[in-house]
């Protein structure tokens, strides 16, 4: 009973506005309350939550993407990714996966990617006569790649929980994320035939080579972050550090672009979206506890198993549960509320964490495109100007490419696993 009274309150407080780490968080005191707990448990459980050193790469890999997008570094990854794909049919829906692809490994959100380079792409869309919807459209689904391609703050948030290691996770990021940029490239390309887009101008060599060098030392960032976790040179959470280094690098030293007043406007903005990933976690702790505590894994896989005992079929139901919660749910708290209750049935059936984690990521960043709560949707519906609505239309058929890649590497565990096993074993 009382076990139902958490997700009756929980639900309660989310349909009226209250926001998702107030909402755990009350949800579960009021359990503890009812179950006749000592309250400081409550305490406890968010304390233990947020104690963790892996934990520490979030602030700064969002300072990192704060202080690209501050920087002036967008624009120049936007002019490359147009002199190397801009030829093609419907250039500029080309461009636009093309670049988020370069800035995930800087960044690691999808918020990030869509409110930074949103902004660039769809008015250059818009500006080169291409349709509305199409431009909302090809960003709300490019920017999904960011938190697949390392760095990925989702992805630091699973290996935390899951305890697995956060560099595996990252190089199993890498391919699925190629493998979801050419599946949009795909449905780019049907969709700039069937509406007769143009070409972005010719393929030329000597521009590509120009805007190559002018992007060249933010085109180190992904190399310096990837590269330094995958020879063991530095963790996760140093590889974040220096991600900062260099950005702070690039923008005082080298291009000039970031003063005093910017970085205090950054450092503001790091804090506030720090805290609130933060809060999430610590709320969602007490929240997984009590799940825990409640065998509510145990319950949850006598029913799949009851189903079916085929790891395929588990692992099959087990996207349809997270599809339905991040259609519902903000991926950190998605995250931090599902690990503890998946992983033992994974480990139950045979189905590695890893795979598991790239998987999971995957599903909820298209609960990111979906209403009720789909904060890409909110995000570039400000950005382009458009009513919810008509963004939830326009991002509609690109769930298309995505579901089947995550269909995908659900049937062909090595698209995400090879690399960390050619990497790491």
């Amino acid at each position: 009973m009382a076990l139902a009274l958490l997700f009756v309150f929980l639900v309660l407080f989310l349909i009226m506005g209250v926001p998702v780490a107030v909402s755990l968080g009350a949800a579960s005191l009021i359990y503890v309350l009812i179950a006749g707990i000592p309250d400081v448990v409550v305490l406890h459980n968010m304390v233990a939550g947020v104690d963790s050193f892996p934990l520490l790469a979030i602030p700064f890999f969002i300072l990192a993407g704060h202080l690209m997008n501050t920087g002036g570094i967008t624009a120049k990854i936007f002019t490359f990714a147009r002199s190397l794909v801009g030829w093609l049919p419907g250039g500029l829906g080309h461009v636009n996966v093309g670049a988020s692809v370069i800035f995930a490994g800087m960044s690691g959100a999808a918020v990030a990617d869509a409110g930074g380079l949103g902004n660039v792409e769809i008015k250059a869309m818009r500006d080169a006569g291409y349709d509305s919807d199409f431009a909302v459209g090809v960003t709300a689904a490019s920017s999904t790649i960011g938190p697949i391609i390392p760095p990925s703050l989702p992805l630091v948030i699973y290996g935390v929980m899951a305890s697995v290691s956060i560099g595996e996770l990252f190089a199993a990021g890498l391919v699925p994320g190629l493998v979801m940029a050419v599946a949009l490239m795909i449905m780019v390309a049907w969709y700039s035939i069937r509406r007769n887009y143009p070409k972005d101008g010719g393929f030329e060599l000597c521009t590509l080579w120009h805007t190559f060098r002018a992007a060249f030392l933010p085109l180190l960032t992904p190399v310096i972050i990837v590269g330094g976790i995958a020879t063991g040179a530095f963790t996760p959470t140093e590889a974040a550090v220096a991600a900062v280094f260099y950005a702070l690098f690039l923008g005082l030293a080298i291009y000039r672009t970031l003063n005093w007043k910017h970085l205090m406007r950054v450092s503001m903005d790091t804090i506030e979206t720090s805290a609130a990933i933060l809060m999430i976690v610590a709320a969602a702790a007490i929240f997984a506890w009590i799940l825990t505590a409640n065998q509510a894994a145990v319950v949850l896989g006598d029913a799949m198993l009851g189903i079916t005992d085929s790891k395929m079929g588990v692992l099959f139901m087990m996207m349809i549960l997270v599809l339905l919660i991040g259609m519902f749910m903000e991926t950190i708290a998605a995250i931090t509320i599902l690990v503890p209750v998946l992983i033992p049935i994974a480990n139950t059936v045979g189905i590695d964490p890893i795979h598991l984690g790239i998987l999971v990521v995957l599903n909820l960043m298209i609960g990111l495109l979906t209403p009720p709560i789909g904060m890409v949707l909110y995000v570039l519906a400000e950005v382009a100007n458009v009513r919810f609505e008509d963004c939830v239309r326009a991002t509609m058929p690109f769930l298309i490419p995505l579901l089947a890649v995550l269909f995908l590497i659900m049937v062909f565990p090595q698209i995400a696993l090879w690399l960390p096993e050619v990497l790491y074993h």
